[in-house]
């Protein structure tokens, strides 16, 4: 066989070898090695950061210098202290286990948001029990799972990390603002820095929203990208100023087959919500109180939890 036929016979080999390690770091950049990331050991909370897609600021790790005059009454499903007040029931709804926390603060400066290692960043992922930990929670739930997507407001704790839009136009965030209460807006409609301005110190971007201004805001048909009718959920909710609920569902499992978005939002509704929004489900759904996992959380097919980015969590 002459050189040049032995070149040509190269190129194919070359090629294959080649697109497969494209294909591996492609696999690898999305799901696995963490990037972007950015940590700052303390921040004074004081001033709101605006970022681009690619530089992030760090979490916010100022402590709340604020604290319970008298120890806290704490039983197996229940918290009470001077400004907090917690107590979790497990409800049966649609053949499903669902875990409700109602909660009831002096102050919104309780309800907070971690990230996983403290850090910020795609592929930076734990569990909701080590964020919490790691955290001095007292009651957490699984947050939106921002790591997974690169676009979409994210602010925690009054720090604004993203600021490029979804690319869905009907994306609805989650804004918690400085005195409590919760805003669903429509993504598109905004821009990030406008929502820092107007008092901002949380946003989520997963949703749906399930109840705007007291009404059901998804039907029969409503679902999340890629996900099943039946699900386990993670949601949060406002009833009144100050007081709020966080509710998981388990699913995928014998004894829990799932909620639907409507089903869920149907049970946020007899909770009387006045705002709720869908937090990020399925594996991630996870209730944690007082170092202990609530619900039965599903990783994989077997009953165990899953890393996720963040976390939504009440803590002193």
């Amino acid at each position: 066989m002459s050189s040049e036929k032995k070149r040509k016979n190269y190129w194919p080999l070359v090629f294959g070898i080649l697109l497969t390690a494209y294909t591996v770091f492609t696999l690898l950049d999305a799901f696995v090695l963490p990037s972007d990331t950015v940590t700052i050991e303390e921040a004074d909370g004081s001033t709101v950061g605006v970022i681009s897609e690619s530089v992030y600021p760090s979490e916010n790790g100022e402590e709340d210098t604020a604290a319970a005059a008298d120890e806290p009454i704490i039983t197996e499903n229940s918290y009470i202290s001077d400004d907090i007040s917690i107590t979790i029931e497990t409800l049966t709804r649609n053949n499903t286990q669902v875990y409700v926390a109602d909660i009831v603060l002096t102050d919104a400066s309780y309800l907070k948001a971690g990230l996983a290692e403290g850090t910020f960043g795609r592929n930076v992922s734990d569990t909701t029990s080590s964020i919490a930990a790691e955290n001095d929670a007292i009651l957490a739930i699984n947050g939106d799972y921002y790591g997974f997507r690169r676009r979409g407001f994210i602010m925690r704790n009054g720090y604004l990390y993203r600021d490029t839009q979804s690319n869905d136009t009907d994306s609805e965030d989650l804004v918690i603002y400085e005195d409590g209460s919760f805003e669903i807006i429509t993504e598109s409609e905004w821009n990030a820095q406008e929502l820092a301005n107007a008092g901002a110190v949380q946003i989520f971007s997963f949703g749906p929203g399930l109840i705007i201004n007291g009404e059901i805001s998804v039907d029969a048909d409503s679902e999340v990208d890629q996900a099943k009718q039946s699900n386990p959920r993670t949601a949060i909710g406002e009833i009144e100023p100050l007081h709020y609920v966080m509710v998981v569902s388990d699913g995928r499992t014998e004894e829990s087959e799932g909620l639907t978005l409507l089903e869920l939002a149907e049970l946020m509704e007899e909770l009387g919500c006045e705002t709720a929004y869908n937090l990020d489900g399925g594996g991630s759904s996870t209730m944690w109180f007082m170092g202990e996992v609530v619900n039965k959380p599903t990783s994989g097919g077997k009953i165990r939890e899953r890393s996720v980015s963040d976390i939504v969590y009440i803590g002193e």
